[in-house]
């Protein structure tokens, strides 16, 4: 039988949400650091945040391997945290799914254990897929959890997609919502018209994943003539890497795009300041070498992590990078969230020692 998304998930998931991509809390000798990965937990929770996504390229793909085997645990990690806050029934719980069809089944089954209510399917290192094998892919996982749609950029593992491929995707029932982060315009493009276009366009939410133009993206209405009617869609939330850092400013950037209380320019000029952290944070310079060290940092400098350790010991902050966070500490001290981290750390952590 498949599993549907609850009504009240549903509704969340369309108004539109920040998800932060939730990052892995390592111990020195790389080992998990399981209180601060629930005192993260704990700060998306306190945020404001709508949902959160485990599992995914922020968590480290290095979870799955076998010397490893941190995949389940860190999806039951978050998992209990969520559920152990009574006030969030509403709160949406993403847990990323990857590899062939045989390992995406397996991650799909413990997900829906830990009570996940999306699976977000990553295309990514699947290159001997023809796009048709992707769909069958996609069906399958789709029999089984809701499917929360990921179009990843090619610099690190995704691949370009055909505009008939998302056309084709968009007809699958229990896809819900599709991650767009391919960061291009034009491929951006390519999938809100193929949604549109669909006979599905109502039903599927799209969030932003172009950590390079979140502002842009979410100011943006799309509008496409389909036979004699107008369709329009927008992207309603985000789910970011990005978001995984000074996720209280996140929270009320959403929220000031929803209401516009301020004018587009000054959002549009926001947008641009968060481009420029991004860059830092991701390691743009660099082709984006360092991206997940560069989120450790800003978690670490918060206090929230007690170091930048990957699992993979050759990621690091790339040459300069912790020079350029420093520059974006000092030119944008309006867009972190410092203040509200210090004044509540204390009593996350009492809760996370509990």
């Amino acid at each position: 039988m498949t599993i549907s998304l609850p009504l009240m998930i549903k509704e969340r998931l369309n108004q539109g949400v920040v998800i932060p991509a939730h990052p892995l809390a390592l111990k020195e000798n790389r080992s998990l650091d399981e209180e601060n990965q629930r005192l993260l937990t704990r700060y998306y929770l306190a945020s404001g945040a709508g949902g959160v996504a485990v599992g995914v390229h922020t968590t480290q793909f290095e979870i799955r391997m076998p010397q490893y085997n941190l995949y389940e645990k860190v999806l039951s990690l978050a998992a209990e945290e969520i559920d152990n806050n009574q006030q969030l029934d509403s709160f949406i719980k993403i847990a990323g799914i990857c590899g062939e069809t045989s390992q995406a089944i397996k991650e799909a089954h413990i997900a829906l254990k830990h009570g996940y209510h999306l699976g977000l399917l990553s295309m990514g290192g699947l290159q001997n897929y023809t796009e048709e094998q992707l769909l069958e892919r996609t069906k399958e996982i789709s029999s089984i959890i809701p499917v929360f749609g990921f179009y990843l950029q090619p610099s690190v593992g995704g691949r370009i997609l055909s505009y008939e491929f998302w056309k084709s995707f968009c007809e699958i029932p229990n896809v819900m919502a599709i991650k767009l982060a391919p960061f291009n315009r034009y491929q951006t493009l390519d999938v809100v018209r193929a949604v549109c276009e669909s006979s599905r366009y109502d039903e599927i939410a799209l969030y932003t994943g172009n950590d390079d133009n979140i502002v842009g993206d979410l100011l943006t209405s799309y509008r496409f003539k389909i036979g004699n009617e107008f369709r329009e869609k927008e992207i309603v939330g985000g789910l970011l890497g990005h978001w995984a850092v000074w996720t209280h400013r996140a929270v009320e950037l959403l929220h000031q795009i929803k209401e516009r209380k301020i004018s587009t320019s000054e959002l549009l000029t926001k947008g641009i300041e968060i481009t420029d952290c991004n860059a830092a944070f991701f390691d743009a310079n660099n082709g984006f070498k360092g991206c997940i060290a560069g989120i450790h940092e800003v978690l670490r400098r918060q206090g929230l992590l007690n170091g930048i350790w990957c699992l993979n010991p050759d990621e690091n902050l790339s040459s300069g990078q912790k020079e350029e966070i420093d520059r974006i500490y000092n030119m944008y001290p309006h867009l972190n969230d410092d203040v509200f981290v210090s004044q509540n750390i204390k009593s996350w952590k009492s809760h996370v020692n509990h």
